[in-house]
């Protein structure tokens, strides 16, 4: 990627608007060019500035109980002389005109939610690892020598485990970084479709069911199980993938 198309892409990854590949192609020349990655800079103070600023405002407490009753009494004044009525009509719109700018803003002006940023994070790391040629640090179909390999890289030890039999092999693991954080990264293969399981330890106390989303062709489940919290990412077919992740949700931590 050049700085041209850098610079086009940059507001969109900002965003995170951009498609899995974009990002990461966005990223490595962000990387590698101190000029775009001024430039990007620039733009996160900007959209902080945008977010933060005057143009971000709450709506005084008072302003829907204001606004009808401004109605109310421009309802009323209908049977009045017509210069009356204009006056409480010139009253009412500046209200309504500030309530239709602040619910139009607020959205936008909030942001995608923290869960959204995450699954952004968890197709772009699975994208980064099939175009990087760095599926895994420790290539290997044995938990066996997979799980040690973890010792003194992260600050928990993942469960692993080889589902082989049931027709999902493992391939390896490796070290990736998700919601702020290293994280452990196993890999499983179903024919030629490649799935990356994200684990590290959930900020819950208590185990959620399987949550699921299809996000630029790529399905993705995650749940929280044991104070572990697991992110399953896959081009494979959605069927297969719930099978594969509810195997993966029934494993007894004691065997992992």
């Amino acid at each position: 990627m050049d700085c041209k198309n850098a610079q086009i892409l940059i507001a969109g990854y900002l965003d995170r608007e951009l498609d899995p590949v974009q990002t990461v192609e966005t990223e490595d020349h962000l990387h590698a060019c101190a000029v775009c990655s001024q430039s990007y800079k620039d733009h996160q103070v900007l959209s902080e500035g945008l977010r933060t600023g005057s143009v971000y405002f709450k709506a005084p407490a008072g302003l829907q109980k204001r606004i009808q009753r401004a109605v109310r009494q421009a309802a009323k004044a209908e049977s009045a002389p017509r210069w009356l009525s204009w006056s409480w009509v010139r009253m009412a719109a500046p209200l309504a005109a500030a309530a239709l700018v602040l619910f139009t803003l607020v959205p936008f002006l909030r942001g995608p939610s923290t869960e959204e940023i995450l699954t952004r994070e968890v197709v772009s790391g699975h994208v980064r690892s099939l175009m990087a040629n760095h599926l895994a640090d420790v290539p290997s179909s044995d938990q066996h020598t997979v799980k040690p390999w973890f010792n003194g890289k992260l600050d928990f030890s993942p469960p692993v485990q080889d589902l082989a039999t049931q027709g999902f092999p493992l391939v390896g693991g490796r070290l990736d970084y998700l919601d702020n954080r290293p994280v452990a990264a196993l890999i499983y293969q179903r024919a030629k479709h490649l799935i990356n399981v994200f684990i590290w330890p959930s900020s819950e106390s208590s185990d959620s069911g399987i949550k699921s989303e299809t996000r630029q062709g790529y399905h993705v489940f995650h749940w929280t199980r044991s104070g572990m919290t697991y992110w399953a990412v896959s081009d494979l077919e959605e069927s297969q993938l719930q099978e594969f992740v509810q195997l993966l949700q029934n494993q007894s931590p004691t065997t992992l």
